[in-house]
């Protein structure tokens, strides 16, 4: 299977706008978050999967997105699909091998606008590869909570190909299909409150 987070990782979902004219940094309420990941299982039906622990670090200049970064990561061995017998087929090298590789990382290169929101262009490290990934995400906020705290919200959300992260294995159906597809949805939402 892939991986979608975030993430989090990946976690873009740590980005906070709009609100300063030097860069903020966010902390993330993980309490009100969450990485996760989508795939569809011999074609037809699509498994949902959450990372139960992750974290991350944002800064952000509205004035200034070019002085603005992300970084996520995720425990692998934290998957959770709510079967655990696939949950530890997922942590075995015939996907993850979460003992070897423990954790699966995004770091931004580029925060950039987008026409619905912004783009976080940064790399993804699953296994032993890392590619340049674009996730494209929205934000809600700022807010002032009821602690006198300031929060944002963000939505993020792409796809990877499972395949090119030496995520390999997979069964073949009679009529030739996966039983797991190569196109792995990777969504991430998170709440974040300025420090």
């Amino acid at each position: 299977m892939r991986i979608k987070p975030i993430l989090s990782t990946v976690l873009i979902l740590l980005v906070g706008l709009g609100l300063s004219a030097h860069a903020a940094t966010w902390r993330l309420d993980k309490s009100h978050s969450e990485v996760g990941f989508s795939v569809k299982h011999m074609l037809i039906a699509t498994v949902n999967g959450v990372f139960g622990e992750f974290d991350g670090t944002v800064a952000f200049d509205p004035e200034d997105l070019a002085s603005s970064y992300i970084k996520g990561v995720v425990k692998v061995a934290s998957i959770d699909t709510k079967n655990e017998r696939r949950d530890n087929h997922l942590r075995s090298d015939d996907f993850f091998n979460a003992e070897q590789y423990p954790n699966i990382t995004f770091e931004s290169t580029e925060i950039k606008k987008s026409e619905n929101g912004f783009i976080a262009v940064g790399n993804l490290t699953i296994r032993d590869v890392t590619k340049q990934i674009e996730i494209p995400f929205t934000l809600a906020g700022p807010i002032q909570d009821p602690w006198g705290g300031t929060r944002v919200a963000i939505d993020g959300s792409t796809t990877i190909n499972r395949q090119e992260y030496n995520v390999r294995w997979n069964n073949k159906m009679d009529n030739g299909g996966a039983i797991v597809s190569d196109d792995v949805v990777l969504n991430l939402h998170a709440e974040l409150i300025k420090e």
